[in-house]
C-alpha cells in the first residue's frame, strides 16, 4: 500500500519516444505545425458555422460540436507531448495525468456517439428529405448532442477512477506519451482481468454500438441513393454523405486497427504512432475534409473572407 500511495501522490514519467532521441526533435517540429494547423482549421469551422446564417442547419450544428471536440481532444495531450519532446523532463503530475485520462476517454467517447448522431442526420437528409427540417428540429438536435456528451462523460467517470487507483507498487513509468487506459493498466502489479472485462463491456457500448448504428444508417442511405433516377441527384446525395463517411472511416479505422493488435512490445511501439495519428492527424484532416469536399463551407468562407453577399448557390 505504501508504494501505491507514493505513486498516487507523485509524478508519472511519460516515456513516449525517449528510446528514439534522434526522432524527438523531428516529431516536435512536425507535431507543433500539425497542432497549430488543427487549431486554425477547427476554429475556422466553428466560426464559419456560427457566423454564416446559411450554415445554421442541423448538419453544421453537429459539425461545430465535432470541431470543438477535436480542439479539446488534441489540446488534452499534445501540449504535454510537445513539452516532453523539447527537453529531458518527461514527467507529468498525478493531477495532470488524471485530467488527461479523463479528457481522452470522455472526448473520445463523445466523438464516437456524435459521429453516430451525424449519421442519423445524413440518413434523414437522404431518406426523408421532405420531412428533414421537421424531424431534425432544434430541440431534437440539442437533445441528441446532450445525450452524446452525457454518455461520453459518464463513461469517462466510470473508467478513469478505477484505472488510476490500480495498485502500481511504486511504478511511475508510463510506456506511452499520454496517460491512456492500456498503458496505465500495464503498470498495475495486480491481476487486471476484472477491470479489463469491465472496460471491454463499456467499450462495446461507447465504441462498437455507434459504429453498428452508423453502418446500418449507411446501408439504408445506399439503398435510397440507388433508387434515385437522376445522376445529379445521386451525386448530390453522395456529396451530402461523403465528408462524414470519410471522417468515420479515418476515426474508426484507426481505433479498430490500434486495439486489435496483440500486446507485445512491437505493437506497443506501433500503438504510440497510431495513437499519435488518432490524436493529431485525424483532427487536422477533419476541417480539410469538410471544406475541400463541401461546397457550402467553401462558399461561406468566401462570403466571410471576401465580404460577398452571394458568392454562389449551394
Amino acid at each position: 500500500m505504501g508504494g501505491t500511495n507514493e505513486s498516487t501522490q507523485g509524478n508519472f514519467i511519460l516515456l513516449g519516444f525517449s528510446d528514439r532521441p534522434y526522432l524527438e526533435r523531428i516529431l516536435f517540429v512536425v507535431i507543433l505545425i500539425a497542432y497549430l494547423l488543427t487549431l486554425v482549421g477547427n476554429t475556422t469551422i466553428i466560426l464559419v458555422s456560427r457566423l454564416d446564417p446559411h450554415l445554421h442547419t442541423p448538419m453544421y450544428f453537429f459539425l461545430t460540436h465535432l470541431s470543438f471536440l477535436d480542439l479539446g481532444f488534441t489540446t488534452s495531450s499534445i501540449p504535454q507531448l510537445l513539452y516532453n519532446l523539447n527537453g529531458h523532463d518527461k514527467t507529468i503530475s498525478y493531477t495532470g495525468c488524471a485530467i488527461q485520462l479523463f479528457l481522452f476517454l470522455g472526448l473520445g467517447g463523445v466523438e464516437c456517439l456524435l459521429l453516430a448522431v451525424m449519421a442519423y442526420d445524413r440518413f434523414v437528409a437522404v431518406c426523408k428529405p421532405l420531412h428533414y427540417m421537421v424531424i431534425m428540429n432544434p430541440r431534437l438536435c440539442v437533445g441528441l448532442v446532450s445525450v452524446a456528451w452525457s454518455c461520453g462523460v459518464a463513461n469517462s467517470l466510470a473508467m478513469s477512477p478505477v484505472t488510476l487507483h490500480l495498485p502500481r507498487c511504486g511504478h511511475r513509468s508510463v510506456d506511452h506519451f499520454l496517460c491512456e487506459v492500456p498503458a496505465l493498466i500495464r503498470m498495475a502489479c495486480v491481476n487486471t482481468a476484472a477491470i479489463e472485462g469491465t472496460i471491454f463491456v463499456l467499450a462495446v457500448g461507447i465504441v462498437l454500438s455507434p459504429l453498428v448504428f452508423i453502418l446500418v444508417s449507411y446501408s439504408y442511405i445506399m439503398r435510397a441513393v440507388l433508387h434515385i433516377q437522376s445522376v445529379s441527384g445521386r451525386q448530390k446525395a453522395f456529396n451530402t454523405c461523403g465528408s462524414h463517411l470519410t471522417v468515420v472511416s479515418l476515426f474508426y479505422g484507426n481505433i479498430i486497427y490500434m486495439y486489435m493488435q496483440p500486446g507485445n512490445s512491437s505493437s506497443q511501439d506501433q500503438g504510440k504512432f497510431l495513437t499519435l495519428f488518432y490524436n493529431i492527424v485525424t483532427p487536422l484532416l477533419n476541417p480539410l475534409i469538410y471544406t475541400l469536399r463541401n461546397k457550402e463551407v467553401k462558399v461561406a468562407l468566401q462570403r466571410l473572407l471576401l465580404g460577398k453577399r452571394e458568392v454562389g448557390k449551394c
